[in-house]
């Protein structure tokens, strides 16, 4: 019973937090509560601060996003293409703002066009096209592009326009 217990429990997945590539990780000096991943002298906190391209400052920039745009807290939320087990794509809509999330859960590159504009807010790959030039989803790519409206001077409604881009959007 204890065995099935331990396969179930959710200290599998924790490590003790690896802050440096000194023993232990500098988590302890002393001896950890569960083993140090070994990946520690090249995967830690330390080593993601000298690197401008970590995921440690890719959250942060998500953060200030989220904290700098209500769009991204009380933006209406519609989902574009929930049957694809792949790709996840949802608009966030508030007042004359529009924003398109994009993101592959998948190793594969997908195809994917878009006759709509729009500039990339944020990314997980460095070279990531503007949203009409954007021909590929890379495996695992992320991307949040705010939309080109071109008639900014009435107020966008989310049922009325996000389900446009079910027709603007081309994936294969």
């Amino acid at each position: 019973m204890f065995h099935n217990f331990r396969a179930e429990a959710r200290d599998n997945a924790r490590t003790p937090m690896q802050w440096n590539s000194t023993e232990n990780a500098g988590f302890t000096e002393g001896i950890p509560w569960y083993r140090v991943n070994p990946n520690y002298t090249k995967i830690n906190v330390e080593q993601a601060r000298k690197d401008p391209d970590s995921i440690f400052y890719h959250y942060q920039k998500l953060i200030s996003l989220r904290k700098e745009n209500d769009i991204m807290v009380y933006g209406t939320y519609y989902l574009l293409f929930p049957e694809d087990e792949e790709l996840y794509i949802y608009t966030r809509t508030l007042g004359t703002e529009q924003w398109l999330i994009v993101c592959n859960f998948h190793e594969k590159t997908r195809s994917f066009r878009c006759k709509q504009s729009g500039q990339v807010l944020l990314s997980n790959y460095k070279d990531t096209p503007a949203l009409d030039k954007m021909t590929e989803l890379r495996p695992y790519e992320a991307v949040i592009y705010r939309i080109e409206r071109k008639d900014v001077s009435r107020e966008v409604h989310a049922q009325d326009h996000s389900s446009d881009f079910e027709f603007d959007i081309e994936l294969e």
